[in-house]
C-alpha cells in the first residue's frame, strides 16, 4: 500500500513538474512559452535594474537565458516601489509645492490650487505600470524566458523553482547569476514594527493614503530625505531624527551636505541630529517616538501621525540555498565575490545589492553587463571610482568621485573650485539660484578626483563629471570644452575653470 501511494505521489509531481517546464520554455513572440526548455547558458536570480538587464545582455550576446523572478511584474524594488515610483511622487509634489508657494512670482495667477492625493498615487502607478511592462517587452523581443517563481539551489547548476501559479520545478544552466537585490532593514535591535499603515518602510510612505499632518522619519539618508521632501511638500509638518552629525548618508561631500541641510531646513524640515531612537509606540491613533542624544543624555518624546523607518537596507539571501552549495557570505549578510563576480562556487555569480559597494540601481546594472561579458568573452570593467549618487530632492545634490574630507584623510593634496547658481544666468532667468557646483582636483595634475553639485538639475549634470573621471579628465580640459549659452551646465564649467585657474563670471 505504501509502495502504491509513493508511486501515485511521483506520478504528480511529474505532472506538475510537466505542467511547470510549459512555462519555462523559449520564447515564441506568436505563441508565447510553449515548449520544455534545454539546459540554459545562463539563469539570473532575479529582474531587478542588475538582473533584467543582466539577462537581456546574455541574451544579445548568444546564450540561451532566463530570468527568475517572483513579483508579479519585473524591474524589482526600483521600479516597482523604489526608484521610479519616489521620482514620480518627487516631481509632481514639487510641481504642487511650485504652484502654492512659487509660481505667482514668475507673473502667473493661479486660484483654487488643491490635492487630489489619489490622482498623484494613480499617475505614480501608471508610470510603474508602464516601465515594467516596457521590460517584459524587453524580454520577449531579446527571447529572455521569466520564470515566474522563487529560486533556490539544488546543486551549482541546479535550481528549484516554487511557481507562483503553483507547483514546482526545476532548471538547470551552466552559469548562475544571483541578482536577488535588498530590502529595507529593520530597526536596530528591534522594538519597531512596521506596519505599512503608521509605522512604514520606503514602500508604504510611496502609498499613504492622506497627507499625515506630523510625519517623524527615522534617518537622514537618500530615502528618508526624499520622502520626507514629498510629504513636507503635500502638507506635513517633518521631523528627521539621525544617529550621526550630518545628512544625506555615507559619499556625500561634508560642506555640500551642511548647505543642503540649510535649504532643506528654509523648506520647513526639521531636523534632530546626533540623536538616538529608541522605541516607537502606537496609543491612540499616533505614534509616539522616545528619543535621546547619540551619546546619552536629554530624552525627549516626539509624536506624529506617521513614522518612516528609513535606516538603511539588507542583502536578499534568505532561502536560496546558499549554504547548500558552499556560497560564502559576510558577517553583514553579503555575497563574497572576486572581482570577476564569482562567488566561491564556480559558475555562480553575484552582482548588484546583494553583495559588496554601494546599493544604487545603475551600479547594479553595470555589474550585470560586465558579469555576463566574463562569461561570454572572459573580460568585463566596472570603474567604483566613476559611479554617481544622486538625491532626487530640490534642489537635487549628486556626487562623483572623492569627497574633501576622505582626501584630508588620505593625505592627498588637491585644490578645490567653486562655482555659485547665483552667478549663473541661466539659473537667474529660472529663479532657481540655490546651491553651487564644486570641483576637487589633484594639486600637482589637476586630475579631477571628485565632482559635488547641489543644484537645478545637478542629476542630469553628474553625467559630464562621471564622463571625466572615467577618462581621466583634467579640470583644464573641462575648462576648455565649450558649454552652451545660457545653461545650467555653465556653472560645471565655471567650477572647472576656478579649480583650473580663475572662473570668469564670480
Amino acid at each position: 500500500m505504501l509502495q502504491v501511494q509513493k508511486a501515485s505521489q511521483r506520478a504528480v509531481l511529474r505532472r506538475s513538474r510537466h505542467a511547470a517546464a510549459v512555462h519555462v520554455g523559449r520564447w515564441n513572440p506568436s505563441r508565447g512559452l510553449a515548449t520544455p526548455s534545454e539546459p540554459y547558458d545562463a539563469i539570473v536570480i532575479g529582474a531587478g535594474p542588475g538582473g533584467y538587464v543582466a539577462a537581456i545582455k546574455a541574451a544579445q550576446l548568444g546564450l540561451k537565458t532566463a530570468c527568475i523572478e517572483k513579483r508579479d511584474a519585473l524591474g524589482g524594488t526600483c521600479l516597482n516601489v523604489g526608484c521610479i515610483p519616489s521620482k514620480a511622487m518627487l516631481n509632481n509634489s514639487h510641481m504642487y509645492h511650485q504652484t502654492q508657494h512659487d509660481i505667482k512670482r514668475r507673473g502667473i495667477d493661479v486660484s483654487g490650487v488643491s490635492l487630489n492625493l489619489p490622482q498623484m498615487l494613480k499617475a505614480k502607478e501608471d508610470a510603474v505600470y508602464g516601465l515594467t511592462r516596457g521590460v517584459e517587452t524587453l524580454f520577449k523581443m531579446n527571447k529572455v524566458d521569466w520564470i515566474k517563481g522563487t529560486a533556490s539551489f539544488v546543486s551549482p547548476t541546479r535550481l528549484s523553482v516554487q511557481l507562483n501559479e503553483g507547483g514546482e520545478t526545476e532548471v538547470e544552466a551552466k552559469n548562475i547569476i544571483i541578482a536577488t537585490g535588498s530590502d529595507v532593514a529593520p530597526f536596530p535591535g528591534g522594538g519597531i514594527e512596521i506596519d505599512e499603515k503608521q509605522i512604514v518602510s520606503s514602500t508604504g510612505a510611496l502609498s499613504l493614503q492622506k497627507v499625515p499632518e506630523k510625519m517623524v522619519i527615522i534617518g537622514g539618508g537618500i530615502i528618508g530625505l526624499e520622502m520626507g521632501s514629498v510629504w513636507s511638500r503635500l502638507g506635513a509638518q517633518v521631523t528627521v531624527v539621525e544617529f550621526l552629525s550630518g545628512i544625506g548618508g555615507a559619499g556625500i561631500d561634508e560642506e555640500i551636505a551642511k548647505q543642503f541641510q540649510k535649504i532643506l531646513a528654509k523648506q520647513g524640515i526639521k531636523f534632530m541630529l546626533n540623536t538616538k531612537v529608541l522605541s516607537a509606540e502606537k496609543k491612540d491613533g499616533k505614534v509616539y517616538v522616545s528619543t535621546e542624544g547619540a551619546k546619552g543624555g536629554k530624552e525627549e518624546t516626539l509624536d506624529a501621525d506617521v513614522v518612516l523607518v528609513s535606516v538603511g537596507r539588507v542583502p536578499v539571501t534568505k532561502n536560496l540555498g546558499l549554504e547548500k552549495i558552499g556560497v560564502e557570505v559576510d558577517p553583514r549578510g553579503r555575497i563574497v565575490i572576486d572581482d570577476q563576480y564569482n562567488t566561491s562556487v564556480q559558475g555562480v555569480k553575484c552582482i548588484g545589492d546583494v553583495t559588496f559597494g554601494p546599493m544604487l540601481a545603475h551600479k547594479a546594472e553595470e555589474e550585470g553587463i560586465a558579469a555576463v561579458e566574463y562569461i561570454k568573452t572572459g573580460h568585463g570593467h566596472v570603474n567604483y571610482h566613476a559611479i554617481p549618487s544622486v538625491v532626487y530632492t530640490h534642489p537635487e545634490v549628486a556626487w562623483v568621485g572623492k569627497t574633501e574630507q576622505e582626501l584630508k584623510a588620505a593625505g592627498v593634496q588637491y585644490k578645490i573650485g567653486k562655482f555659485p547658481f547665483t552667478a549663473n544666468s541661466r539659473a537667474k532667468t529660472n529663479l532657481d539660484t540655490e546651491g553651487q557646483v564644486k570641483f576637487i582636483t589633484e594639486k600637482e595634475t589637476d586630475r579631477i578626483l571628485g565632482v559635488h553639485i547641489i543644484g537645478p538639475n545637478a542629476g542630469e549634470m553628474i553625467g559630464e563629471a562621471t564622463l571625466a573621471l572615467e577618462y581621466g579628465a583634467s579640470a583644464e580640459d573641462v575648462a576648455r570644452t565649450t558649454h552652451a549659452h545660457p545653461t545650467l551646465s555653465e556653472a560645471f564649467k565655471e567650477a572647472a575653470m576656478a579649480a583650473y585657474q580663475k572662473a570668469i563670471h564670480f
